[in-house]
Order: structure tokens, then C-alpha cells, then sequence
């Protein structure tokens, strides 16, 4: 196993990086300690995961095209993997940081990550994928900027802040993991935490001046409601999107998405409450931060904003109404729209249902009734070193079977360049969130009961959405169209973790027989080897 030990070793892993990225894109380096520590995000001592000692963990600022190397030191007692949610990891899968893909950094061992923010823009975050980690912490805001050269559809702002916001457990994560392993269901959360506290975060404005909010929901399974007492948010930026300029009173951020609004301070100063609460609950969830007037008269007085009530058409309504700003440039100086997804035919229809159910009487979740099982070998090293029995590309269907839940360690494989329409089919009483790594795809429809071919008629064929992670609502269907130009193997999975840890999640396959470095880099020589690939040998950058 080759383990980066140094700074030096980390700038040879660049340097040999750096002959297949671009030369004259910059680079930025980043060295985390991960670690843990007692934190008190409700009120009570907990364990929780820290990067640098902070908690959530620091902000990643980069550029467009910018590659990104980050030295990871692995402190705690148990192996350690980073996800990038959103990143595209360009022909690149073996640095996703999910257990299909890489192997986790080993106890008091490190691993640098070298990354390319090829093509984007806009806002995004990364987090542990490994175990229940999430649930200690590990998290936080990735913003890539335009460069200069390229215009962006709004001023810059005054100021711009990273708000993570997300369900918590008092509960250690090992408890909860625990709790799952045993075959119970996730109960319901504690709290509502705003940037890794529960009610005292503030962010401080000057009186007429507009800021930039990026907001994310990193939490474990709640959609949540955002809102600012007093004060409207203008949406601009959808997971590397930008989009219409629509105001909103509030907004709903399910799990695994980020949006970006802007906010002018144009009331009277003073203090004003932000308020993030819990959709779709029985039990409604609410926690507040302060919107802080540098020139405040007074705190913050008056009765909570109100936020929208558990009814979904609502819900489903905002979401229609968010779309793509086609005047807008996106990461080259072309506009968004130029981009005719709408006139390409489809090569394919996959359809996807989510379902839960007993396996061996232990609670499961699976789509298409494959709950997926981890095997002893990340399945992207099985595939490149040509090790069998480890995974059976066609172990899902793409359709669902109508029987019951089953394990297995499911692959759909897909040809590369195929333009492909996925339709999520939630046949649940609860709002579903997926996301797919590697891709940003266009949301073109969603409505309520089962999909049919019909259902095309309504779809939104000129600007719709591109993001990477989308909802579906209870007992409705969500259609996408994606281009599959990015070779590798990507995790396709429920945000709802204990879903996605207990079989809600399969790896999607591109294929491609060119082994040109122009379709999909070489494993990286500084890769981990583990399960049955430990051993072997990775050919040279």
C-alpha cells in the first residue's frame, strides 16, 4: 500500500498529476487533520468529527478549472474517506471518496486527494462517506468562482456566507450506526443545526448592502425550510446553475442540496431572525440564527416568520419555478442555453424505485429491490486491475422488478456518450432526494402519481435545472436527462444516509473500451490499495 507521508511526497503526487491537468490552471493546497473531539451543538457532550479543529470543517475557496490538492491526515480510530458532493471528478472516478470507488484512509495514516474543478462553477460541499460519520460532523462549504474573465448575472455582493444547515442527533454516530446495524430504523432527529450550532449563529450585514448566502442541507434525512424574518431571497445559483432571478419569501432545501440567494439588508436595523425548520414532520423542527445589522437598534423582537405548512403542492410548485437563467454564462463564456438538451433524442429510459422492507429481519432499503452490500474490494479498482467475482455489471435492473428486496452488490453499466432519460419513481409516503455523482443532469419533470410515457408531455425541454441532486415527492415521479460524458464508475444514491447505508444506493457504470487519456484518467500512482487489489501495482501517471 503507498501512503503519502509528507508534504514533499504530496507535491510529487501533484507533479505527476500535474502532466494530465492543464498547465497554466492553478493549484491550491490544503493540509486537514481529521479528528475527534467533544462538541456541544445541542446543549450536551457529544463525540464529533473536526477537521483542523473545526467544526463544521473549514470552507474550500477555489476558482474554475483550479486543481485542488488536499493532504488528509487520518487521526481518528477507524478508516476515513471525503466526499466531494457536486465535484465532477472529470474522467476521474478514483478520487469520488465513496468506498465503491477509493479505499479509506487507514487509522494514523494520510491520503492526498488530487482534484480538478474542470468546467464549474457555484456551490457545493464535501463530507465523510464511510460508516455513519456524517452524523459526527466532517462537512463543509465548497464555493468555486468564475473566472474573472466571465461574467456573472449580479453584482458582486457585499458579503458571502457558507450556511450549513441539517438535522442532528444528540446520539455519538456510533450509536446510531449501532442503532442501524441492529436492523432498526433512524429515529427522529434532536435538532435543527445552523453552521454546527443550534441557536446562536449570526451573520452580520451593513444597512443597504446585498450578501450571498449559500446555503446547504447536510443533514441526515429532513427536507428543511429556510427563511429570513423580514426579508426576501432572491435565488441566483443552483448547484453550479445559475438561474432566474425569482424572489422567495422561503425556500426548501432538501437533503444534499445547495442554493445560493441573495440578500439585501433594506430593513429598519435591527436584529432579524433566520428560521430553519423541518418539512413534511408530524412534529415540526425549528431552530434560528440572527441576521445582525452592524448598526442595530435593538435585538431581535417579534414573533417567528411563519414558514409553509406540511402541504406539498407548495413545495412541488417552487420547485417548477426554478430554472435556468439562459442569458447567463456558466464556466466558459457561453451562455447556459446553449446547451439544446431538449433536441437530443434519448438513448435509453431507466426507471428507478426506491423501496423499504425486512431483509432477514432487519430493516433494509433498496431501488429497483437490489439493496446494495458493500464488497471487500472497491468495486472501480476491481474493474481497472480485472479482479473477478467482486461485482456483476447488470446485478440491477433498469426497471423495477416488482419483487422483494434482495441483497447484492448492484451495478447498471451504461455506454459512455449515451444521452439517457431516469425517471425516480417514489412509490413512498415520504420526499425522496437522490444524487449522482460525477454529473450535473436536467431536472425536466416531476408530478404526482406513476410515471408514464405520457408524462413527457409535461416535461420542461428549454430551461430546466442542472444540478446534481434532485427530490421526489411522496407517491410521485421525477424525470431527468443526463449526458453520460464522463467515464467511471458513480455512485447513484438516496441523501437519506440510513437509506443510503443500509442498501438505497447502486454504482453506475460508463463504459468506454478507449483507454486514451482523453475519455478517463489512469488510476493515480499515489492510489490505496486494499481488499483484493492490495498488492498490486499502479502503473505511472
Amino acid at each position: 500500500m503507498l501512503l503519502l507521508t509528507s508534504p514533499f511526497f504530496a507535491l510529487c503526487a501533484f507533479l505527476c498529476f500535474f502532466s494530465t491537468a492543464s498547465a497554466e490552471n492553478p493549484y491550491r493546497f490544503f493540509t486537514w487533520n481529521v479528528s475527534y473531539a467533544n462538541i456541544y451543538p445541542l446543549g450536551v457532550r457529544q463525540q464529533g468529527i473536526l477537521i483542523n479543529g473545526q467544526f463544521p470543517g473549514p470552507d474550500i475557496h477555489c476558482v474554475t478549472n483550479d486543481n485542488l490538492i488536499i493532504n488528509v491526515f487520518n487521526s481518528l480510530d477507524e478508516p476515513f474517506l471525503i466526499s466531494w458532493n457536486g465535484i465532477q471528478q472529470r474522467r476521474n472516478s478514483y478520487e469520488d471518496g465513496v468506498y465503491g470507488t477509493t479505499c479509506p484512509i487507514p487509522p494514523g495514516k494520510n491520503f492526498t486527494y488530487i482534484l480538478q474543478v474542470k468546467d464549474q462553477i457555484g456551490s457545493f460541499y464535501y463530507f465523510p462517506s464511510l460508516a455513519f460519520h456524517k452524523a459526527a460532523g466532517g462537512f463543509g462549504g465548497i464555493r468555486i468562482l468564475s473566472r474573472p474573465r466571465i461574467p456573472v448575472p449580479f453584482p458582486d455582493p457585499a458579503g458571502d456566507y457558507t450556511v450549513l444547515i441539517g438535522d442532528w442527533y444528540k446520539s455519538n454516530h456510533t450509536t446510531l450506526k449501532a442503532h442501524l446495524d441492529r436492523g432498526k430504523k433512524l429515529p427522529f432527529p434532536d435538532g435543527i443545526l445552523i453552521n454546527g450550532r443550534g441557536n446562536d449563529t449570526s451573520f452580520s450585514v451593513e444597512q443597504g448592502k446585498t450578501y450571498r448566502l449559500r446555503i446547504s442541507n447536510v443533514g441526515l434525512q429532513h427536507s428543511l425550510n429556510f427563511r429570513i424574518q423580514g426579508h426576501k431571497m432572491k435565488l441566483v445559483e443552483v448547484e453550479g446553475t445559475h438561474t432566474l432571478q425569482t424572489t422567495y419569501s422561503s425556500l426548501d432545501v432538501h437533503v444534499g442540496q445547495s442554493y445560493s440567494v441573495l440578500v439585501t439588508a433594506d430593513q429598519p436595523a435591527q436584529d432579524y431572525y433566520i428560521v430553519v425548520s423541518t418539512r413534511f414532520t408530524s412534529r415540526v423542527l425549528t431552530t434560528t440564527g440572527i441576521l445582525r445589522y452592524s448598526n442595530s437598534a435593538g435585538p431581535v423582537k417579534g414573533p417567528l416568520p411563519g414558514g409553509p405548512t406540511i402541504q406539498i403542492d407548495w413545495s412541488l410548485n417552487q420547485a417548477r419555478s426554478i430554472r435556468t437563467n439562459l442569458t447567463a454564462s456558466g464556466p466558459r463564456p457561453n451562455p447556459q442555453g446553449s446547451y439544446h438538451y431538449g433536441l437530443i433524442n434519448t438513448t435509453k429510459t431507466i426507471i428507478l424505485a426506491n423501496s423499504a422492507g425486512q431483509v432477514n429481519r432487519k430493516q433494509r432499503y433498496a431501488v429497483n429491490s437490489v439493496s446494495f452490500v458493500p464488497a471487500d474490494t472497491p468495486l472501480k479498482l476491481a474493474d481497472f486491475f480485472n479482479i473477478g467475482g467482486v461485482f456483476r455489471v447488470g446485478s440491477i435492473s433498469d426497471r423495477p422488478t416488482g419483487g422483494g428486496i434482495y441483497l447484492d452488490t448492484s451495478v447498471m453499466g451504461a455506454d459512455y456518450r449515451s444521452f439517457v432519460e431516469i425517471v425516480f419513481q417514489n412509490n413512498e409516503n415520504i420526499v425522496q432526494s437522490w444524487h449522482i455523482d460525477g454529473y450535473s443532469f436536467f431536472v425536466v419533470g416531476m408530478d404526482g402519481g406513476q410515471w408514464t410515457q405520457s408524462s413527457r408531455n409535461q416535461y420542461n425541454l428549454r430551461d430546466a435545472i442542472a444540478r446534481c441532486t434532485t427530490q421526489v415527492y411522496p407517491y410521485s415521479w421525477t424525470a431527468i436527462y443526463v449526458a453520460l460524458d464522463n467515464v467511471g464508475m458513480w455512485n447513484v444514491r438516496s441523501e437519506f444516509w440510513a437509506r443510503q447505508y443500509l442498501g438505497q444506493q447502486f454504482y453506475l457504470r460508463v463504459y468506454t473500451p478507449s483507454t486514451s487519456l482523453r475519455d478517463e484518467f489512469p488510476i493515480p500512482k499515489n492510489a490505496l490499495l486494499c481488499g483484493r487489489a492490495s498488492g498490486r501495482h499502479t502503473r505511472p501517471l
